[in-house]
């Protein structure tokens, strides 16, 4: 392009698809109003943000003051994924048919405490960070606009393996409703969009069967507009491994937004060869052996507005 074009016209291209999004960002703002919101993760982090809309200068300020310390275990969220979600919530509020670039940024100030759980001192475990914890931030972000009601605010990691095979899944649930709209079943929503792997494909690469796989009716809010509804995986092992799982929304449930009634809770839990049952914490670990079955109940999102009902 730079041979073709010259290094100037490029870059003022640049500069222009940067400054049209910049300016799609601020029509968006011109149509916002304060709120707040926090949400607890099931191990009892806050997240808090506040957003402030300046109507004169078109720009708003996303303040995160007053979320959880930096904490012990691995739910830590380096800064950058706390702005990436701040990028990715203001962009879903475009309707033009932009790139995502830094210019939806320029209108807006993010405050992230130091020391927090979103901006960590290093050495901070974080590897949920990324999965889960992004997240929530996403839905605490929503629950201050009130655009929207909460998805679920997990990517429900699964891992199984031994001495011979590893493997490790993210697994779908409802979205929130909002304004005209459903949530939608048993989809991967906002921070992540990963696939799930083919179960001919798992069957044969790994001894374990896939059950079923199925929508779980119900699961998602009612309101005006329902949530979409969660999901229910079921694996069984063929030969002893370990699975564990790291995942939110097993003790507070994904809210529901102006009068809408919240997502059903997900549910993690073991059927033993023997039909005895163990249910599991949001995160934990079990040792299964050959007949043994993992069963995942994923969260359904929030409904919006008030039911007729």
């Amino acid at each position: 392009m730079v041979r073709h074009f010259g290094l100037e016209t490029v870059q003022a291209y640049m500069q222009h698809v940067q400054d049209n999004a910049e300016e799609a960002v601020r029509k968006v703002i011109d149509n916002l109003k304060d709120g707040s919101f926090e949400l607890t993760l099931d191990n009892g982090a806050a997240i808090k943000v506040s957003i402030q809309v300046n109507t004169q200068q078109r720009s708003a300020t996303i303040d995160f003051t007053g979320s959880s310390e930096q904490l012990p275990n691995n739910f830590n969220a380096p800064s950058a994924i706390c702005t990436a979600a701040v990028l990715y919530v203001f962009r879903t509020l475009v309707d033009d048919d932009i790139p995502l670039n830094a210019g939806c940024l320029k209108p807006l100030q993010i405050i992230i405490p130091e020391g927090s759980m979103l901006n960590p001192r290093y050495p901070a475990a974080v590897v949920s960070g990324n999965v889960e914890t992004s997240s929530c931030i996403t839905n605490a972000l929503y629950g201050a606009l009130g655009v929207m009601a909460s998805a679920q605010s997990t990517m429900n990691n699964f891992t199984f393996g031994n001495a011979r095979y590893q493997y490790y899944e993210t697994i779908s649930g409802g979205s929130g409703a909002g304004q005209g709209f459903d949530g939608t079943d048993l989809v991967q929503t906002h921070m992540t969009n990963s696939r799930l792997t083919d179960p001919e494909v798992l069957e044969f690469r790994y001894p374990v069967r896939l059950e079923s796989y199925e929508i779980r009716r119900n699961s998602g809010g009612a309101g005006q507009w329902k949530g979409g509804d969660g999901g229910r995986r079921i694996i069984r092992f063929l030969e002893p491994m370990t699975a564990s799982i790291i995942s939110n929304n097993r003790v507070y449930a994904p809210f529901g937004t102006a009068g809408g009634e919240a997502g059903a809770l997900g549910r993690n839990g073991v059927i033993r060869k023997n039909g005895s049952e163990e249910t599991l914490e949001h995160i934990a670990s079990a040792e299964m052996q050959a007949g043994d079955v993992f069963v995942i109940e994923t969260p359904g999102g929030g409904g919006f507005g008030k039911s007729d009902d």
